[in-house]
């Protein structure tokens, strides 16, 4: 949920799309439209490093690479 908050605190050119395949998830994306993060907040979530790691192995990246 905190994930969605900041992201739609970044501004109207922001439109995050999470998938779901529970009700109880969908339920929770919504309820980040109303979780109003601090300025500190922000600026500690804008300091995280990236993302690390693959999201595809050697044989996905050689298919997708085609």
């Amino acid at each position: 949920m905190v994930a969605l908050a900041w992201l739609l605190a970044k501004g109207e050119h922001i439109a995050p799309i999470p998938g779901t395949k529970r009700v109880s998830r969908v339920e929770e994306n919504i309820a980040a439209d109303g979780v109003e993060l601090t300025a500190e907040q922000l600026a500690r979530l804008d300091a995280l490093p990236p993302a690390a790691g693959d999201h595809h192995n050697e044989q996905q990246m050689r298919m997708i690479e085609r």
